[in-house]
Parts: C-alpha cells; sequence; structure tokens
C-alpha cells in the first residue's frame, strides 16, 4: 500500500510498489491528464510535479513518491475556469494535437511558481525535456513569456501603491 497527495488530496494505491506513476495516475485513479508518450522518459508527455518539481512519470515507480505531493494538470483547472497558462497558450496557439500539452504545462507552471524569467533563452531551457512535433515551440515559448510577464506585473502592483494612493499621499502630506 502507497500513500500519496495528489492534487491536495490523500490518495492510496493498493497495488506492486514499482508500479510506474504514470499507470497509477491514469488507470488507479482515473487522472487520464497526464499523458504517457515514449515511455521513456524522453518525451516529457508524462510529467507531473513531485514536490514542486517537474518529473517524468513514466521512469518513476509509485513506492518512490510515498508521502510525497503530485501535482497533475488536473490540478491547475478545467474547462470553466483556465490555469493562466492554459489560456495563454490556446490564446498564442501553443497547444495543437494536445499529447505534449500537460507536461509542458505543469513543467512550465514549475518555471513560472519559481520565479522563472521571461527571457526566451531561458524558457527554451526550462522546457527542454519536454518535446512537441507540432508548434515548432515559439508559441508556447510566447504563451509562457506571458504569464510571466503577468505575474511580475501583479508582483510589482503588489509592491508598489497604486496612483491613486500615492497621489493622495502628496495631496494630503501623509507619506510612508
Amino acid at each position: 500500500m502507497t500513500r500519496l497527495t495528489v492534487n491536495g488530496r490523500v490518495r492510496v494505491f493498493r497495488g506492486h510498489p514499482f508500479t510506474r506513476l504514470v499507470d497509477v495516475l491514469r488507470e488507479g485513479f482515473g487522472l487520464t491528464g497526464t499523458k504517457e508518450g515514449c515511455g521513456e522518459g524522453e518525451c516529457g508527455a508524462c510529467t507531473v510535479l513531485v514536490d514542486g518539481q517537474p518529473v517524468m512519470s513514466c521512469l518513476v515507480p509509485v513506492c518512490q513518491v510515498e508521502g510525497r505531493r503530485v501535482e497533475t494538470i488536473e490540478s491547475l483547472g478545467g474547462l470553466e475556469r483556465l490555469d493562466p497558462l492554459q489560456k495563454a497558450l490556446l490564446e498564442e496557439g501553443g497547444a495543437q494535437c494536445g499529447i505534449c500539452t500537460p507536461g509542458m504545462v505543469m513543467t512550465a507552471h514549475a518555471w513560472v511558481r519559481r520565479g522563472g524569467s521571461s527571457r526566451p533563452a531561458a524558457i527554451r531551457e526550462a522546457l527542454a525535456g519536454n518535446l512537441c512535433r507540432c508548434t515548432g515551440y515559439q508559441h508556447i515559448v510566447d504563451a509562457v513569456a506571458r504569464v510571466v510577464r503577468e505575474r511580475d506585473r501583479r508582483r510589482g502592483d503588489a509592491k508598489r501603491p497604486s496612483r491613486a494612493t500615492s497621489r493622495t499621499a502628496r495631496r494630503t502630506g501623509r507619506h510612508r
């Protein structure tokens, strides 16, 4: 018996401890958003986050994630509410056949969450383990860069007072 937290919910797998994580997620838990491409750790289609780090779930036996936190594409959003990365990929044309998309999104999500930059070369390096045969990558890179810029803009806005607050402080002489 293997206990792990998947998308914020404690789950138990009652099977062979060396069953691949991709199979446990898809067949054991019904989370079919994670795709299997090559089954050899070469394509990145099966990428999920384990304790916040991207891993190729086709290479990981479930026993290695005992007690750990696993996030799949289902944790980010759905048709009724897309994650900003999912939305940007759709709007930038970065999702075509869809096989690589879940793994690409999870890798990019980890990049954005840990403070990755919007520089295209850095994004390409961060996504290097995820292969896409349809898009040529530029639309994917553009989508990730857009989300990083939006994240940075939000963080910047949170750090400085609004213009209205600044004008009020100047007018009343009350500065923080």
